[in-house]
Order: C-alpha cells, then sequence, then structure tokens
C-alpha cells in the first residue's frame, strides 16, 4: 500500500446520483452521502462501465430486487461495474488505507446462509433482503451511477497505480469470465477452449483462457470487429457464425474430438445444443448467457455423451481477484474492449449506446471523476 497519500479526503453532504422511478425513467438527483458501517468502506466512484444487466434492471426491474419488491420508486441507484477511491473507513476495517485505488465486485452475500457460507455469495438465499445482511449493490442495495458509494472489505480489490481507471471498470466483467472457467474445473492449460458470443464477457473469457494456458481458443461470433477484437486479445480461431457453420468449425479446429470446455456468451436460442456438439465427450459447458424465453434443448444427447452443464451468475467465489491479478501482471489486455466514454451527466446517453450498439459499442465507461 502507499502510506505517502493523504489521510483524508473532503466529502460532501450530499452527492449527484441517477435513481430509477418508473421503467427507463432515470433522474439525477441530489442524495445524501452513505456512510460506512463495520467492514465497510465509503467509496468515491471514479468511473463505472454499463452492463448489460443495467438495462435489464432499466425496463424490467428485475434481477434487481429489493426487499421483495422491484426496485421502481424506491430512490435506487443502479450500476455495479465501478471503481474508485476509498475515501473513509468504518469501524474495524484495516484491510484497506484512505486514499486506496479499488474496483468493486457486486455481492457480498448474508454471510449467514448455507449459500454463503460455501463461498457462493451470487446464490445468497437471502438474496435482497438487505434486514438478513444480503448486499448486491446495483442490485439490491445502491449502485454506482453515483459520486459515493458504501461497500463491504469483501466485495474489493486494490487496483495498481499503472492501471487507467477505465481499465479496472473491466475487473468485474474478466471475474465474471473467470468464474466461468472456474466452475468449470478451471484446469485448462492446454486444453481447447471455445468462447461463443464476442459481447464483453465473451471477450474477457477470451483474454482470461488464453492467459490460464488454454489451447486452441476458438471464438464464434457474428460481427467482424469483435471477431478481431478477440484475435488480439488471444483467440487462436475466430468463426463468424454468418460464414460457418460453427458446431463444423469447431469440430475440424479440433480434429474431430471437440474442445474440452465451452464458455456459452452469446445467450442465443440455440446456444446450448450447439455447444454440446462442440464439446468432447465428457466435456464441459458453461452457460454466462441465456435465451430470453425457453428453449427446447436435446438432454438426451447430454447425457449419452456425459455432458456437464454449468450455470453461473456474476463472479463468485472471489474469482474477481483472479481475474485482476491477471490483469495487473498484462496478461491481456482487457482495455481493448472500451470503446466509448461519457460523463455522469450523460449516463442516459452512455446507456443507449451499450443497448443500441451504437458505434459498435463494446464496453462504454462513465467518468464520473477527472484526473
Amino acid at each position: 500500500m502507499n502510506h505517502d497519500r493523504p489521510n483524508e479526503y473532503p466529502i460532501p453532504n450530499t452527492m449527484k446520483a441517477w435513481v430509477l422511478g418508473n421503467p427507463e425513467e432515470l433522474t439525477l438527483v441530489d442524495k445524501p452521502v452513505p456512510q460506512p458501517g463495520p467492514a465497510e468502506v465509503l467509496v468515491r466512484v471514479d468511473a463505472i462501465a454499463v452492463c448489460a444487466t443495467d438495462v435489464e434492471i432499466l425496463k424490467h426491474g428485475l434481477p434487481a430486487l429489493i426487499d421483495g419488491e422491484l426496485p421502481f420508486n424506491r430512490g435506487f441507484t443502479p450500476g455495479h461495474e465501478y471503481m474508485g477511491t476509498v475515501v473513509r473507513l468504518g469501524p474495524t476495517v484495516d484491510e484497506f488505507e484512505i486514499g486506496d485505488r479499488i474496483a468493486v465486485e457486486v455481492h457480498a452475500g448474508c454471510g449467514r446462509c448455507q449459500r454463503c457460507r460455501e463461498g457462493m455469495y451470487t446464490s445468497c438465499l437471502n438474496y435482497g433482503y438487505r434486514d438478513k445482511g444480503h448486499r448486491a449493490n446495483g442490485f439490491s442495495t445502491d449502485g454506482g451511477f453515483a459520486e459515493y458509494a458504501v461497500n463491504n472489505v469483501n466485495t474489493m480489490v486494490h487496483v495498481p497505480d499503472d492501471m487507467s481507471d477505465e481499465e479496472a471498470t473491466l475487473i468485474v466483467t474478466s471475474g465474471t469470465a473467470m468464474y466461468g472457467l472456474d466452475v468449470m474445473g478451471g484446469i485448462i492449460a492446454g486444453e481447447g477452449v471455445v468462447v461463443t458470443g464476442p459481447g464483453p464477457i465473451g471477450l474477457m473469457g477470451v483474454g482470461v483462457a488464453k492467459a490460464l494456458g488454454a489451447e486452441p481458443v476458438i471464438l464464434t461470433g457474428t460481427r467482424r470487429r469483435r471477431l478481431e477484437t478477440g484475435k488480439r486479445l488471444g483467440a487462436d480461431q475466430v468463426v463468424n457464425v454468418n460464414e460457418q457453420d460453427p458446431v463444423e468449425a469447431v469440430r475440424h479446429i479440433t480434429s474431430g474430438k471437440g474442445a474440452q470446455y465451452v464458455l456459452e456468451c452469446s445467450g442465443a436460442p440455440n446456444a446450448l445444443n450447439e455447444a454440446a456438439r462442440m464439446v468432447s465427450r465428457g466435456g464441459r459447458i458453461c452457460l454466462a448467457a441465456f435465451p430470453a424465453d425457453p428453449v427446447p434443448v436435446d438432454l438426451a444427447y447430454l447425457v449419452r455423451n456425459n455432458i456437464y452443464v454449468f450455470g453461473i451468475r456474476g463472479e463468485g467465489k472471489s474469482a474477481t481477484h483472479r481475474a485482476a491479478a491477471l490483469m495487473a501482471q498484462k496478461r491481456f489486455d482487457a482495455k481493448l474492449i472500451h470503446t466509448h466514454t461519457f460523463p455522469l451527466a450523460e449516463v442516459p446517453t452512455a446507456i443507449k449506446y451499450a443497448r443500441e450498439r451504437i458505434e459498435d459499442a463494446i464496453k462504454v465507461v462513465v467518468k464520473i471523476r477527472e484526473g
């Protein structure tokens, strides 16, 4: 830690924050600056990335849930992929110091249910119930489209001085990709990994898989620019599904054997069936995305071929810390997926760019503090 940083930061009584009223209705208001409790710190939010889940929350409310109810008209501030500076310590906190730059993950969990005690805090059995201790910033408690936020010490990871604010907002995305590889076994050095869907999580999945020694890493998708970005992040082969059958392409690249792992990040209706035919017998599939509607799945094929299927939510089991370590070691260039930047006053525009993929936006960052 850098002990030369100033001991105190001026903290106002109120802050600018976006709040959600009716669906799709965001308003910039003044809110009281929150106060950290035990095992918490006050974070000055310096930058935050827009996530596809933020778009879903604005439209549907879910997966945000506050005390068992949807977040509409509850003074709720969304946003969860942020980084910032520690400016106040709560009681008993000695894991961080004033002035530390940190990035956050979403979930603290309640800490008392069976899942939290197993380390599966993203599957907390008390999800959304603040009185029982659950915290998931931007989902069940206020998030980061604001000047300040309170975070539990367990949700934070140090950011090195040579990493930009914009890149640090991508740590949580790479943590989700890391979590997906973890739940499939995590021992991927020398094994083939297919990543389907070159969105932010898929592209980070390519970077993380390659950093962990996977070979070959194959990325499938439809957008040429994103596939090219995947190559720069470490993909050995890319497959444009508009030009090639992805299953045949993967089988050809792997000499007919299939890959050991598929990280499914597209959410396409037939994605699971295609993934099943991309993996070898006994292979493993992780679903990091899902279709909007129920879809038919060839379960018999999965059973006959002893294929394991996992689903993940968020970036559990401290995967964010491991992903952050790879980024700090410059094992892959996460900032390649950062395409657009907006100020806090233009959060609705930033969300519009992310939602509509304007100018082929991949990761849109809101820079709250300059410098």
